[in-house]
């Protein structure tokens, strides 16, 4: 099992999660809320809505999100709906533990964890505002639209 922290679309409540809960895509366990230690711009983006982690370390906010364990085969599904390697790139980042449901250890401190962010991004992005947090029906007014939708 691989720990993989979502902070976009795939959290629960968001138009995504959907996919995160579908076991035929494989098996996603929920194990609880952390924030990168470091801090990233993270911008909603392109005429879809969709929220971006700019691999720009030191710059913007301690993203909120959460840290699923996930086997090989949602690992290769997240990699192909993150259309990785290239519109997100899939590194390792340290991931504060906020909260913590999983069973067995890491109950705090941090963790390494994949994550989905981008490095090939346009560079107007990095003047877009930047969030510590996600939520498709925000205050920001810019509702993610579903791929089915396009």
């Amino acid at each position: 099992m691989a720990r993989v922290f979502v902070y976009g679309t795939l959290k629960k409540g968001q138009p995504n999660y959907k996919h995160m809960i579908n076991t035929a895509k494989g098996l996603a366990k929920f194990q609880g809320r952390g924030r990168t230690v470091e801090k990233y711009p993270l911008v909603i983006a392109g005429k879809y809505n969709i929220p971006y982690m700019l691999n720009i370390p030191g710059t913007g906010h301690h993203v909120a999100g959460e840290i699923y364990s996930v086997d090989d085969q949602m690992l290769q599904f997240l990699d192909e709906f993150e259309g990785c390697p290239d519109m997100y790139q899939r590194t390792l980042m340290r991931i504060e533990v906020v909260e913590w449901e999983g069973k067995g250890g890491a109950a705090e401190g941090v963790l390494e964890c994949f994550v989905y962010s981008t490095a090939t991004y346009p560079p107007e992005w990095v003047g877009l505002p930047y969030y510590d947090s996600y939520d498709s029906s925000g205050k920001h007014g810019l509702s993610y639209v579903l791929r089915e939708s396009r």
